[in-house]
């Protein structure tokens, strides 16, 4: 199978999972297992941010994980990953998150922030950050593994919108 098969196929897999309410084996020896080259395993993701797109979903902002030296640790990694926000896995605050869209969720505690200018360059500055940043928001992140046991590697993670699944933003900034 060529690799843009394989990556079609994963990015079907996960998109199945996720419409199923159904966790699967993992995805990462598909795509070359830990060594996979990770421009590959975001290529499975954005097939499945563009179909997302194209069923009509609202992309509003982009999510950083693993940003924890804990975290990376626990999971034997050396980087974040990043993924997707649409404005149909926000909720709003009091609000309750229907636990039958979820198969295997985690909560997490985070701060939003709210960019007022595109960050274009491929690599910015704290600077570059922070002059971009209009505010800032207590958040609820729901992370929800579409892996079997959350049994993740970077790999899958990234492959899966990092993890990705519903969040809460507070409301008032800061």
């Amino acid at each position: 199978m060529s690799n843009s098969a394989v990556v079609e196929s994963v990015a079907l897999r996960l998109r199945q999972a996720e419409l199923l309410q159904a966790a699967i084996t993992p995805i990462r020896s598909e795509l070359g297992g830990e060594s996979a080259d990770v421009d590959i395993v975001y290529a499975v993701q954005e097939i499945n941010t563009q179909r997302a797109l194209s069923e009509g979903r609202r992309l509003v902002g982009r999510k950083i994980g693993l940003t924890s030296k804990v975290v990376q640790t626990q999971l034997g990694v050396d980087q974040p990953d990043f993924g997707m926000l649409f404005a149909d896995m926000a909720y709003g605050d009091g609000e309750a998150i229907p636990a039958g869209l979820l198969i295997q969720p985690k909560v997490e505690a985070e701060i939003a922030l709210v960019i007022n200018q595109d960050l274009t360059q491929k690599k910015h500055t704290y600077a570059d950050i922070i002059g971009a940043t209009e505010y800032a928001l207590p958040a609820i992140e729901v992370v929800d593994s579409r892996i079997e046991n959350w049994k993740i590697s970077l790999i899958d993670t990234v492959a899966d919108n990092a993890s990705s699944a519903a969040y809460v933003l507070g409301s008032r900034p800061v």
